[in-house]
């Protein structure tokens, strides 16, 4: 079976982006993209791999990435409408036209029943690149959490997962400081 896999920088106080869905506060630090380069290269978006020395199909364990509207926003700003075309995209929205939107998939179904029915189909596995809305809807069955965790904190914002309160545990499996202050936290559930 597939694994659903949270791959996302946070702040020290657990905010993913500002309030109005911005990130530059998040810069990636060179020593964060070599590591990213190295270790996840799929979930650096397309437009950036030539610049960052990753091969146009990159190895890795995923196939596939489902995106909040919030987490696809940033690209169509700067017209990008397909930001990573080396995996299967999809986008979770009930305001999208999928046909404005050819090169993702628009869903506007239930987010949950959409993943596991994904999951049980053959196949690599399913980055999950936000946002905090879509990670609260999902957190069950997020198999895999990998944390950015940067040296900053910003007191408001969008979190890690916005959901009511429910905690919800997992181990952690890896740490890996960078020179940067950024620390990867890796969880299993």
């Amino acid at each position: 079976m597939r694994t659903l896999v949270y791959v996302v920088a946070s702040t020290l106080d657990g905010f993913i982006a500002a309030p109005d869905g911005s990130f530059d506060f998040l810069p990636p630090e060179p020593d964060v993209a070599s590591y990213l380069v190295a270790e996840w290269p799929q979930t650096l978006p397309t437009f950036a791999h030539a610049q960052l020395g990753v091969p146009a199909e990159p190895a890795g364990r995923f196939d596939t990435v489902l995106m909040g509207r919030g987490a696809y926003e940033p690209g169509l700003k700067i017209g990008v409408t397909s930001p990573y075309a080396h995996l299967k995209q999809y986008v979770f929205s009930r305001s999208l036209a999928p046909a404005d939107h050819p090169d993702v998939e628009v869903v506007a179904g239930d987010p949950v029943a959409f993943v596991r029915d994904l999951k049980a189909q053959p196949g690599g596995d399913i980055w999950l690149c936000g946002g905090g809305q879509l990670a609260g809807q999902l957190l069950d069955e997020v198999d895999e959490l990998v944390v950015k965790l940067n040296p900053v904190v910003v007191g408001s914002g969008i979190p890690l997962v916005e959901r009511g309160f429910a905690p919800s545990r997992f181990t952690l499996t890896a740490a890996r400081p960078l020179d940067s202050g950024v620390v990867v936290l890796r969880y299993a559930r």
